[in-house]
């Protein structure tokens, strides 16, 4: 099934449910209880919000070999974790916006983890019950600041610069799915699930011995190599094969 989070007109957001080109609202607690109503809401006439709420963005870096190499780092032997603020949350189809404090912001394609309930210390053999789904991210990078600053959190934070979307998908195989960007048109990244260096079930087990994982809270798994500069004016497209595509373009900051 394939979940949205809407609006229509002016109306509060809610949950609901796609159904090919149309969507019917969910009454209760997407993570618990709820009930399906009828999918009679063209698509086309509502706006879609980045799928979920979470408490906290959970990100990994250097998570496919290539992609640290091409930043010729060192492959990582635990997962290197980093977190977004939710304030930089960004709904599909709106504009990521380039900060004048950085000259050079890049996309980030990812596959994105939704945690469906609370859980500590959940090992990897019971790490798909914790899992709600999937959706398509971009961990939009301020790479100089990332490289002057040192720790991640400026260069991570702007507004706008966590994507996410269009839907969650709770019957997604993650195992093996291509994910590719696009900027403008032109191919910048295209790798296949299977070759991150950590899987989701491993992800999953090792941040739970962190922290305690929440419904709605969400995880980027890691970008493929390919990353490169957004420039005003330009579109950013991730798509990850089977489960769904992002589109969000770019502008200076005001």
């Amino acid at each position: 099934m394939r979940i949205v989070r809407y609006q229509t007109k002016n109306d509060p957001a809610r949950y609901g449910w796609l159904l090919e080109n149309k969507i019917g609202s969910i009454e209760g607690d997407i993570f618990g209880e709820y009930r399906r109503l009828e999918a009679d809401t063209p698509l086309r006439e509502v706006k879609l919000l980045a799928p979920a709420q979470p408490s906290k963005i959970l990100c990994i870096g250097r998570n496919y070999a290539e992609h640290a190499r091409e930043q010729e780092a060192e492959v990582p032997r635990v997962p290197l974790l980093f977190l977004k603020p939710p304030s930089a949350i960004l709904n599909p189809g709106e504009p990521i916006v380039l900060p004048r404090q950085s000259q050079q912001v890049e996309h980030e394609a990812e596959l994105v983890v939704v945690v469906g309930k609370r859980g500590r210390n959940i090992t990897t053999d019971e790490s798909h019950d914790f899992i709600f789904g999937y959706t398509v991210g971009n961990d939009v990078t301020a790479r100089d600041l990332q490289k002057t600053d040192g720790q991640w959190s400026r260069a991570k934070g702007f507004d706008t610069f966590c994507p996410f979307g269009p839907w969650i998908d709770t019957e997604f195989d993650p195992s093996d799915a291509i994910i590719t960007c696009k900027v403008s048109g032109q191919p910048r990244q295209m790798a296949s699930s299977r070759d991150m260096i950590f899987n989701v079930n491993e992800l999953i087990a090792y941040l739970s011995s962190i922290m305690t994982l929440e419904p709605g809270d969400i995880i980027f798994s890691g970008t493929p190599a390919g990353i490169g500069a957004l420039l005003p004016g330009d579109t950013v497209e991730v798509e990850i094969e089977g489960l769904g595509k992002l589109t969000n373009p770019v502008v200076a900051q005001a």
